[in-house]
């Protein structure tokens, strides 16, 4: 009896793979911007529509919640129909909502469609994920990793760019107009060149998981509801409270679940293998650190150093120039370091560049800006890529949806929590150190709101010394959140450099991933012969 003999994708060879990744770039990188997008289109939105403050939060909350709730039923989904079914599904989903969202006339509907639009990027997100290993080799895996976690990245600062460009020039409807030529090319694209499911097996499918999906559902639902409602109410809020503790609870409940049921809806056992397991929560603290620090940084280039939406967008991009250049140094330096030591590396460059940043003075301009967020851009490129890659590598083919519907779960709560967590710690310092003697009722409470609420009173009022205390307090509150950054990157260092896999191991690993793709090269070459063409 012989053996099978894993083959790489027949992509491998073909300059067809990137154009497959651009693919799947597009698809994540319209998320990403769907994400962030609508944040300047809020104030316009109240006008047009009559959208209260908490509807206001809905519509913004509404898509968070969606895309949180709905990856882990996502990912088991693809993993028995098809990851290219449910991808072209999700691609599809999302550019029928974009277009309902330029014909809504009330909060309500717009709060449907953003929801349906959270929907439809749980459908896109882990699926195209999952897709990387079937359309690249194990050499390229951390290159195409990089690239997708690049447009991911890249999108949540161009997001409010590119709607204050489209509400500057067009009506509000234009920021959801504007997904639909990008759904069309990523659809085509992905329709053509991303590999068949046709030789999935037909087996009867296991019961699905209902308790596990409520559960989850619930807790998922808790858990960020409470989170979101911290920047309003404070931690001590009983609704805050209530959201976080339950949520918890609630999760617990799930996992106590998935470990009894005979067809879970997460496969648990995922994290008996240490990449899966380590690479995954290295993956998550720099998740928070990073959304942490996406939510900080452009309230500081805006308010205290003056730069409009679009200045904003741009003078974010060195983050991701850092990142793209690591992802490129890590594909030679894994094979010869391993990657307990490059991911280790990495996140003390990213420990560094946060540090670096919560050394900036309110007088220091946007060259020392620039500095810090290469460096801290470069060491998440150079710790999370090689991690996401430890975890792609430990996913079966038949799991990978699911392994990756969790990688990505998890990776989205930790980021609500980090904005959540280091907004609050931010406004904390901001209040500590912000001096408001001689104002009175409104012109206070503004002042003590926001930084941009003490711009407009100092504006109204000719005080440039209360302009100059809010840039200062919130520069102070700035250095606490990003040396909170640092010592989370640092703590995640140590645990890398302890309990990551070797060298050797990652050998092993890279073989494994040959061994989870020969799969898909059987289903690609099927699929090429069903349709008349060849991939190679």
């Amino acid at each position: 009896m012989s053996v099978p003999v894993a083959a790489p994708p027949p992509l491998a060879d073909s300059p067809r793979r990137w154009w497959a990744l651009a693919a799947l770039t597009l698809s994540v990188l319209i998320i990403a911007l769907d994400g962030t997008v609508i944040t300047v289109a809020l104030p316009t939105l109240s006008g047009e529509l009559g959208a209260d403050s908490a509807q206001l939060q809905w519509i913004n909350g509404g898509y968070l919640l969606a895309l949180s709730v709905a990856m882990l039923p996502v990912g088991l989904l693809g993993d028995r129909y098809g990851h290219k079914r449910v991808l072209v599904g999700g691609i599809t989903l999302f550019g029928l909502a974009s277009l309902a969202g330029t014909q809504a006339d009330s909060p309500g509907q717009l709060i449907a469609v953003r929801t349906v639009l959270g929907l439809a990027a749980a459908m896109i997100m882990p699926v195209s994920m999952a897709v990387l290993p079937r359309v690249f080799g194990a050499a390229e895996l951390p290159k195409a990793i990089g690239v997708w976690t690049a447009a991911t990245a890249v999108g949540m600062p161009v997001g409010p760019l590119v709607g204050g460009w489209l509400l500057n020039h067009f009506w509000w409807g234009s920021v959801f107009l504007f997904n639909v030529p990008v759904v069309v090319l990523a659809l085509a694209a992905s329709v053509w060149l991303l590999p068949s499911d046709r030789t999935r097996q037909r087996t009867e499918p296991a019961p699905f998981d209902t308790v596990g999906t409520v559960l989850s559902a619930l807790g998922i639902t808790a858990l960020v509801y409470g989170t979101i409602l911290v920047p309003d109410d404070g931690w001590g809020s009983p609704k805050v409270l209530g959201g976080v503790v339950g949520g918890a609870a609630l999760l617990a409940v799930f996992g106590w679940w998935q470990r009894r049921y005979a067809h879970p809806l997460v496969d648990l056992r995922l994290f008996a293998d240490p990449r899966f397991r380590w690479g995954t929560l290295i993956a998550v603290f720099v998740n928070f650190a990073l959304m942490g620090i996406m939510f900080v940084v452009p309230q500081y280039l805006q308010e205290v150093l003056g730069h409009d939406a679009f200045g904003t967008g741009l003078r974010i991009l060195p983050l991701i120039g850092g990142l793209m250049a690591a992802a490129t140094l890590g594909e030679t330096l894994v094979p010869r370091l391993g990657a307990r030591v490059v991911v280790a590396a990495g996140l003390l460059v990213f420990a560094a560049g946060t540090l670096a940043g919560a050394a900036t003075g309110s007088g220091d301009g946007y060259s020392y800006a620039a500095l810090w967020l290469t460096l801290t851009g470069f060491g998440f490129g150079l710790a999370v890529v090689p991690a996401t890659s430890l975890v792609m590598a430990s996913l079966p083919a038949e799991r990978s949806g699911r392994g990756t519907s969790l990688l990505e779960t998890v990776q989205q709560v930790g980021g609500v929590l980090g904005v959540a967590g280091l907004g609050s710690l931010l406004s904390a310092g901001y209040l500590a150190r912000l001096s408001t003697g001689g104002l009175h009722g409104q012109d206070a409470a503004a002042a003590r709101d926001s930084v941009s609420g003490a711009g407009a009173v100092a504006a109204r009022l000719g005080d440039p010394g209360l302009l100059d205390s809010a840039h200062r307090a919130f520069v102070h509150g700035m250095s606490l959140a990003l040396l909170v950054c640092a010592a989370i990157a640092l703590a995640a260092a140590v645990l890398a450099a302890l309990l990551l896999p070797g060298k050797a191991a990652d050998a092993a690993a890279s073989e494994a991933v040959s061994d989870a793709q020969a799969p898909a090269a059987r289903e690609v070459a099927i699929s090429a012969a069903d349709n008349g063409q060849s991939l190679a």
